[in-house]
């Protein structure tokens, strides 16, 4: 790799991009409001606009530990997509088939209203709607792009498209590929454009965002700060990743780690050689997955897990990814853009989601305490944050609607084991997938690895 400094951490590349925002200043006293939202990240910002449009007249208060968009709202993978967190087949044996699509239907739908309000609001968020290809590179791969092709018929979706080898190479060039998915409800966007967007619009309706304010507890209608206690009729928690650090929490969400490289710009000659014309987000079947981009200034985002977690739920706030996830990232992109061992990288981070025991997110609310929550999104929030948040606001309001009935509404799950367990089972499983990826690299069996199936049951992936 020609030789160039590689910054680490410091949030983002997306940050380095447009610069950090100045912080509000934090809460220095009790206040009393209607609507208190712990957390700026998405789906804070998400139910402060909502609530804002619906009732203007309500008093709503944001608080946050750095600055919005700090956490994954500012790191993450710039997928805009209709993925049901943990998939949608799992609310059939609860809910009915009916449910189940009203909520992917959903989902489609707001892919679609993220995009309406960045036009509506001027949001500049890199906003491309190329889709979302994701690559098969062996028979077992293959086989189950086409499981998931299936079922997408299946449930009605006629607009996913299977492509053979030829055809995803003329789409994107990358070596080794097999077969690959498409489908239309996906979109490349700028995460931090997108958070520092919501932060300005959100402000000028009137919303107070107390930055550099931690919360160490939340009770009913309170939440608990070095400087003062907010009370409020509502008390909403969205804090994804960062709830371990909550007074009785810790358990309830586990903080799993994914990673970012970002390459120098790349010149037209590089397209010119792999295509991406259509800016697609691209993937793969593998199950420790890559997640990719073309960013708007032609480089390419390449995503993957890295170390996985952290001892005790621990979270790291500058970002700095570990030696060994570094490595990890850079071969990953050299072995799918092996044109990229000819440049460099500029930037690698590593952020937080959100993990539930049951691996499916969800939006609580009891009336009774004025208590609230919305996350576990497993790396699909982007998009479901923005459900969440219209979701938030009818319960809030008191509202009963399609959204509120949605299955994942009121979706309880059990707390993650206590340490050590929790650590040697997150490390064992990845371990496990890592496994079963390079076995089905190496078999022509178009069967899954059994490990990999073993590893999610134990898990409860669906």
């Amino acid at each position: 790799m020609p030789g160039q400094s590689l910054i680490n951490g410091n949030v983002s590349f997306w940050y380095d991009e447009i610069g950090f925002p100045v912080p509000n200043e934090p809460l220095r006293e009790s206040i009393d409001v209607d609507v208190c939202i712990v957390g700026a990240g998405y789906t804070g910002m998400w139910t402060a606009y909502y609530l804002k449009k619906a009732a203007p007249e309500l008093s709503v208060v944001l608080l946050e530990k750095e600055f919005a968009g700090f956490g994954a709202s500012g790191r993450n993978g710039g997928w805009l997509t209709n993925s049901v967190t943990g998939g949608r087949d799992q609310y059939v044996a609860t809910h009915g088939k009916v449910a189940a699509l009203a909520f992917q239907l959903e989902m489609n739908n707001t892919f679609d209203e993220v995009i309406r309000v960045c036009l509506a609001e001027g949001i500049d968020a890199d906003v491309v709607k190329g889709g979302e290809l994701n690559v098969a590179y062996n028979p077992a791969q293959h086989s189950r792009l086409l499981e998931w092709a299936e079922d997408e018929h299946s449930w009605g979706f006629d607009d996913v498209q299977v492509f053979d080898r030829t055809a995803t190479l003329n789409r994107v060039f990358t070596p080794g590929a097999v077969s690959s998915i498409w489908h239309p409800h996906c979109a490349r966007i700028q995460p931090a454009k997108l958070a520092q967007g919501l932060r300005r619009i959100i402000q000028e309706r009137g919303v107070t965002i107390y930055e550099k304010t931690t919360v160490s507890e939340i009770r009913p209608h309170q939440a608990i700060t070095e400087h003062g206690t907010v009370t409020a009729k509502h008390v909403i928690r969205a804090t994804e990743g960062f709830t371990a650090n909550l007074k009785g929490v810790h358990r309830q969400i586990l903080p799993m780690n994914s990673s970012i490289i970002v390459t120098q710009q790349l010149p037209e000659s590089f397209w010119e050689e792999i295509g991406w014309n259509g800016y697609e987000t691209l993937g793969d079947m593998a199950h420790v997955y890559f997640y990719a981009q073309r960013t708007s200034d032609n480089r390419i985002a390449m995503g993957g897990r890295g170390v996985p977690y952290r001892y005790g739920s621990k979270t790291d706030m500058n970002g700095s990814a570990q030696g060994v996830t570094i490595n990890t990232l850079m071969q990953l992109t050299h072995k799918h853009f092996p044109q990229t061992k000819r440049f460099g990288f500029d930037h690698v981070w590593s952020g937080v989601l959100g993990v539930p025991r049951d691996w499916s997110a969800a939006v609580n609310y009891v009336s009774s305490t004025g208590e609230g929550s919305a996350g576990g999104y497993v790396g699909t929030g982007v998009t479901s944050t923005n459900l969440a948040g219209r979701t938030l606001t009818d319960l809030i309001l008191g509202r009963r609607t399609e959204l509120t009935e949605l299955p994942w509404v009121n979706h309880k799950v059990r707390n993650w084991e206590f340490e050590p367990l929790r650590w040697i089972a997150t490390h064992g499983l990845y371990a496990a997938y890592g496994f079963a990826d390079k076995a089905e690299q190496r078999s022509t069996s178009s069967k899954t690895s059994a490990v990999a199936s073993m590893a999610n049951l134990i898990t409860g992936r669906h």
